[in-house]
């Protein structure tokens, strides 16, 4: 067991070395691949061992001792384009691995403990190689951003007459770099363009997420499970990043000040439920992502998304098939010039700034705009003790455009700007029950 328990470590390390790029906001859809097969399922039905962070309570669900591992595959496609006449330019952020390890082990009827790591969220884009730097790189400014988020959790589990509740312990690893080149627009650098950017920044912030379910079949009520879920918010800081990133800004007017250096991680809030009859389940999650009140992400004008996903999976002896479907409204939102701006000196105030910035640096670096996902997925199980998931996720193309009209004189953007972001995921993870 604890041979395992650090093979499982050390291979999501080293799949976390490459950065993630999650789909509701910044945020995976879900956790694992049986989650992912069902559009992110996981509030009210048990996943075994993966529903650690999801609902820490299901994972009273585990027989003896389950450990899982895997990854996903992530590939996003986004475009920008400044409308500058420049044309659209691709990000070459288009292939990242996000890795998942848990365990979880019932000691009695009644306790249940776990451990895992989890690549849970991140966003990136890279620019670096588009137009040129001078003119502000066809729009782009040539940037590139790279946010990533892991987490360490050991979710403890009570169970009893059906009824459990779980509480985990979260410890998150994020890493955030922000760098662009700020186009000559002047002269006033020898036609040379300004490089904004201060380097890779890292932090630790603590956390919990705690989870209730009921099954009813305690009472008489065969295949129905109820659960309900909240996770704290994570407060973390990365020096020398929000604030390098918009002095440009301040320099220009255009911002009141620079922003602070703090990305919280916001609050989640859901509830689910799920209903088993003869191998088929139908499961209903629904859960509301804090942004709005997350600091970092309300100074860039994001609000709570309310977050939709219906799921189906018919299981038989030895292999599983799953269908999902996710939905979730963008969070970013158009800034207009002048638009009210917390003042990060005092967030009780607020100044007035310059609505095509924000808009520019949500779309261009951090276009957190899918709101679809399809999904499917299944389960093979070569043995007792061992089986595979896996789960493929689409989600369509959007379209967003926002004005940056105020950018215009700066020759950083034209009237508008538009970004067009789909992906595609695959998630392959490995079970083995002891």
């Amino acid at each position: 067991m604890t041979r395992t328990i650090k093979l499982a470590v050390a291979a999501a390390m080293a799949l976390g070395a490459t950065s993630a790029f999650a789909t509701n906001g910044d945020i995976l859809m879900g956790l694992g691949a049986k989650a992912r097969g069902m559009g992110g399922i996981g509030i009210g039905m048990s996943h075994g061992a993966e529903s650690a962070l999801a609902n820490p309570a299901l994972i009273s669900s585990v027989k003896d001792t389950e450990v899982s591992f895997g990854g996903t595959l992530f590939m996003p496609k986004v475009n920008y384009d400044a409308n500058t006449g420049a044309g659209g330019q691709d990000s070459d952020a288009d292939t990242n691995v996000i890795p998942e390890v848990s365990i979880a082990n019932k000691v009695n009827d009644n306790f249940y403990w776990g451990i895992g790591i989890w690549g849970t969220a991140g966003m990136g884009v890279d620019y670096r190689d588009a137009g040129s730097a001078a003119m502000g790189g066809n729009g782009t400014l040539q940037m590139v951003t790279a946010l990533q988020m892991m987490q360490f959790g050991v979710p403890l589990t009570f169970t009893s007459s059906g009824f459990s509740i779980g509480v985990a312990p979260i410890l998150q690893y994020g890493a955030l770099d922000i760098n662009y080149k700020m186009p000559d627009m002047m002269g006033q650098n020898n036609g040379n363009p300004y490089t904004i950017g201060a380097g890779l920044a890292q932090d630790f912030g603590f956390g919990f997420n705690v989870g209730a379910a009921m099954d009813f079949a305690a009472v008489g009520v065969d295949g129905l499970t109820l659960g309900a879920v909240y996770k704290s918010p994570i407060e973390m800081e990365y020096k020398q990043q929000l604030s390098s990133a918009t002095q440009p800004f301040v320099d220009f007017g255009i911002f009141p000040a620079p922003m602070e250096d703090k990305l919280e991680q916001p609050a989640e809030i859901g509830v689910g439920v799920s209903y088993s009859i003869e191998g088929s389940t139908i499961a209903f999650d629904y859960k509301q992502i804090k942004w709005g009140d997350a600091k970092g992400y309300k100074e860039f004008g994001w609000e709570d998304q309310n977050v939709y996903a219906v799921g189906y999976e018919y299981a038989a002896q030895d292999w599983a098939v799953r269908l999902g479907f996710n939905y979730a409204e963008q969070p970013i939102k158009e800034w207009p010039d002048g638009a009210g701006y917390v003042n990060p000196m005092d967030p009780n105030t607020y100044q007035y700034a310059g609505g095509s910035a924000l808009n520019m640096f949500n779309l261009l670096g951090f276009p957190a705009t899918v709101e679809q996902h399809y999904s499917i997925g299944g389960t093979y199980a070569f043995t007792e003790k061992l089986s595979v998931d896996g789960a493929f996720v689409y989600a369509p193309e959007t379209k967003t455009e926002y004005g940056t009209g105020g950018l215009a004189a700066l020759g950083m953007a034209g009237q508008e700007a538009t970004v067009t972001h789909s992906q595609t995921g695959v998630s392959v993870q490995l079970n083995f029950a002891f």
